[in-house]
């Protein structure tokens, strides 16, 4: 296994940075993280809810393991990609800034900047029960849309790259079920 020792700069995406970066980047693939799992886990006041219906969205927690995708930023380009992904995804504070070893699907190991639900924030939904989830999901919109459309797209994206992650796949099927009922 190669590890990566030239000056890179990476970035770990396991919800909608997998669908919707918004940041340039040279390229872009799959990759594994060891010792976090994606959890729908964090109360969104912002983009996929509002204070008085929140919605959930992602956060990594420990554990388990995590598939999502690897982009690869410029160096001219990191510190701009840095301030717009702290704007993005610290609009409250919600996740802590870290950098992780992740695995590349061709086999080399980076570090890459990732976010992990910070626990110990008011926002921290912990583990929901789906039934839980599901109600919450299914009524919340934020500035960015609908809650619904937001795990969903998650999940078809993760499809597309040949990942499966059961328990979205679940939770999809029964917001995708409920909306028609």
């Amino acid at each position: 296994m190669n590890i990566d020792t030239d000056k890179s700069f990476w970035v770990f995406g396991y919800g909608s940075l997998i669908w919707r970066p918004g940041f340039e980047y040279m390229h872009k693939q799959k990759a594994q993280l060891y010792g976090a799992h994606r959890c729908l886990c964090v109360y969104s006041h912002h983009y996929r809810g509002t204070q008085v219906n929140p919605g959930l969205v992602f956060g990594l927690l420990q554990g388990g393991s995590c598939h999502g995708m690897a982009f690869k930023i410029a160096e001219n380009n990191w510190q701009s990609v840095i301030a717009y992904l702290r704007k993005r995804e610290q609009v409250s504070n919600v996740y802590c800034e870290t950098y992780r070893q992740i695995y590349l699907d061709t086999g080399e190991q980076v570090r890459a900047l990732t976010y992990v639900a910070n626990i110990n924030h008011e926002q921290f939904a912990g583990r929901l029960e789906m039934k839980e989830q599901i109600e919450l999901v299914l009524t919340a919109k934020g500035e960015m849309g609908s809650n619904m459309d937001y795990v969903i797209n998650t999940n078809q994206h993760l499809h597309e790259m040949g990942i499966i992650d059961k328990r979205l796949k679940l939770l999809s099927h029964k917001l995708e079920t409920a909306k028609f009922n």
